[in-house]
């Protein structure tokens, strides 16, 4: 299958961006694959297979490659002989701001090239912290409890000790401090409001379990990973979470009464259907006193999870063959036609 992984973009997440489509380019062996880079300028340069590495764009020989620009249905590569078009399936790999905010998924359905990924609108509930929870709220989901403070604000917080902040827009563990007692908590604010104007306080649990499951449609039917069960001290901080993305052995199924994944399927199907069509996303799961509570949605995980599932090649395909469909608008001017004849003009 042809497949160009599309992947950098202006974010806090960007180098994860990067060791993700590494990671890929190693897992999906039987592909034809190409690879997009979007730059911090928000340049798209078309890299070869063979410079996939991550020093080639921290020295910035991507630059040396070729400029694409896009056109409807493609990536556009010009040079003096004329332009070459690159038309494959996209699969959507930047982390954070641009890829999981919304901002390349708009790009693509203006231009009709079609992609793997979250479309805008998933991405809304799923990149703020905030409307996840009130995602929550609307499907019956469980969630932990949360305030919301904003920058410049006062900030008079409820909850007792210990407690986790976490900017509302970030990802990868960036921002994320767990505090233990109120002398810790101004800094914690200044650390979480250096990458986000809202910030999210949520009570820490001690001893909750946590689950990770990803999953996708494809022919109106649900198609799971195993569930894992993290192993991690607190809490996955940057430096851990930035060697998870380069994961590609796949991991350990958590041993659990199918009665619990049963009810994690259920909580990710209500999450996924009506929304994330589209998308290979993983939902990362608290469970206290077997009730089971949403703790994020990742609508483009590291290295897509590969590591969760027995055959991702397999998974991909199946989910690349059965893309939702935006059907375009066509402009006939038939109003201004029917206004002009009835003036003479």
């Amino acid at each position: 299958m042809k497949l160009t992984i599309l992947f950098g973009g202006a974010s806090f997440e960007h180098e994860i961006s990067i060791v993700s489509a590494i990671t890929l380019k190693e897992k999906l062996g039987s592909f034809d694959l190409s690879f997009i880079f979007c730059d911090g300028d928000h340049q798209f340069y078309l890299i070869e297979a063979d410079k996939m590495k991550a020093t080639t764009f921290s020295k910035g020989a991507h630059k040396k490659m070729p400029l694409l620009t896009l056109s409807n249905g493609a990536f556009v590569q010009k040079s003096m002989f004329g332009s070459k078009e690159h038309t494959d399936l996209v699969l959507n790999l930047i982390h954070g701001g641009d890829g999981e905010d919304g901002t390349i998924a708009a790009l693509l359905d203006f231009y009709s090239i079609k992609y793997i990924g979250p479309r805008k609108d998933a991405c809304t509930f799923s990149f703020d912290k905030r409307f996840t929870k009130y995602l929550c709220e609307a499907l019956g989901i469980k969630s932990v409890d949360y305030e919301v403070f904003y920058k410049n604000e006062q900030k008079n917080l409820n909850f007792s000790f210990p407690v986790i902040v976490k900017p509302a827009t970030l990802g990868s563990s960036i921002g994320v401090s767990i505090v233990k007692d109120e002398s810790g908590l101004d800094y914690a604010f200044d650390t979480a409001f250096e990458y986000d104007d809202v910030v999210i306080v949520e009570p820490f649990l001690e001893g909750v379990k946590e689950y990770n499951l990803a999953g996708f449609m494809a022919n109106a039917e649900m198609h799971y990973s195993i569930v894992e069960e993290p192993q991690k001290e607190e809490f996955l901080d940057f430096e851990k979470k930035y060697m998870d993305f380069s994961r590609s052995e796949r991991v350990r199924e958590a041993e659990l009464e199918v009665e619990l994944v049963n009810k994690l399927k259920t909580n990710f199907e209500k999450v996924y259907r009506g929304l994330f069509e589209g998308a290979l996303i993983r939902c990362d799961f608290f469970v206290v006193n077997s009730e089971v509570f949403l703790n994020e949605i990742n609508p483009i995980p590291g290295s897509m999870a590969n590591y969760l599932f027995e055959d991702f090649e397999a998974s991909l395909t199946l989910l690349a063959n059965d893309l939702p469909h935006r059907k375009r608008v066509g402009v006939s001017y038939e109003y201004i036609h029917s206004i002009s004849q009835a003036k003479g003009k």
